[in-house]
């Protein structure tokens, strides 16, 4: 049994939606990271989807259309999930979800990029590697105009103007704007060190580590001094070089 909004109600939530989606898709559909977005703007009725040249049935597949639109509106209310994996029992609320799902499993990747060949499990996934070839920066921050490819960049960006920081540890409750400093928070209390060096084998907290070690084994140094065009491996000693300069003026 399924209940349904008041349609005034409904319209409201329904206006608010959309204009949600415009502002988070504004030239072409959003990226994979956004999953309930690309979902909205991606996904097809659970029911039958053929076109008729009859107008009465037309009509009657619109309303059987806007039916299943509601009901799937209504489970983001409810929190009901019908569609089950059958694999690891996973639930979701539509079906699309479901199918996107069951591709981390099978490994399918049906949408490929023209440009490089590479492959994605949703076409949001895709849109949002184009840009990496195109350089389109589509999402626009609306306080200081810096543009982003993604939606997720802009979004982690916003919360250097707000200060927000949804992300919280469960064992000490110390907060973070963004879920990936989150995670290499957790590892202090873990111990845990998952990335290795493939060369000598030690062992990190976090990616940056790693990649801040790799450079002793390569020798890359990718920081200039813009004044003598000394180079450094890391950004802070650049940055402690370049006050000898600044003292010697």
């Amino acid at each position: 049994m399924v209940t349904y909004c008041v349609p005034e109600s409904f319209a409201v939530c329904v206006k608010t939606e959309e204009f949600s989606l415009q502002q988070a898709q504004p030239k072409e559909e959003t990226q994979g990271e956004d999953i309930s977005a690309e979902r909205l703007l991606h996904s097809e009725p659970e029911g039958d989807t053929e076109h008729s040249s009859d107008p009465d049935k037309d009509e009657d597949s619109t309303i059987k259309g806007t039916k299943q639109s509601l009901e799937r509106h209504i489970r983001i209310h409810t929190g009901e999930r019908p569609f089950s994996c059958s694999i690891c029992n996973k639930t979701f609320s539509t079906k699309y979800d479901l199918n996107v799902h069951i591709r981390s499993h099978t490994g399918e990747k049906p949408y490929g990029c023209s440009t490089c060949n590479k492959t994605f499990t949703t076409i949001g996934s895709l849109n949002a590697h184009r840009r990496t070839h195109t350089g389109e920066k589509t999402f626009s921050c609306s306080i200081c105009n810096k543009e982003f490819a993604h939606l997720s960049g802009l979004n982690r960006h916003m919360r250097q103007h707000t200060g927000e920081k949804p992300f919280s540890c469960s064992i000490c409750n110390k907060t973070f704007s963004q879920i990936g400093n989150l995670n290499a928070h957790r590892r202090t209390h873990t111990g845990e060190k998952p990335f290795s060096c493939s060369i000598c084998n030690k062992e990190f907290a976090k990616a940056d580590g790693l990649k801040y070690h790799m450079r002793q084994h390569t020798g890359e140094k990718p920081f200039g001094c813009s004044i003598c065009n000394k180079a450094f491996s890391h950004k802070s000693n650049l940055n402690t070089h370049i006050k000898i300069h600044k003292t010697n003026h």
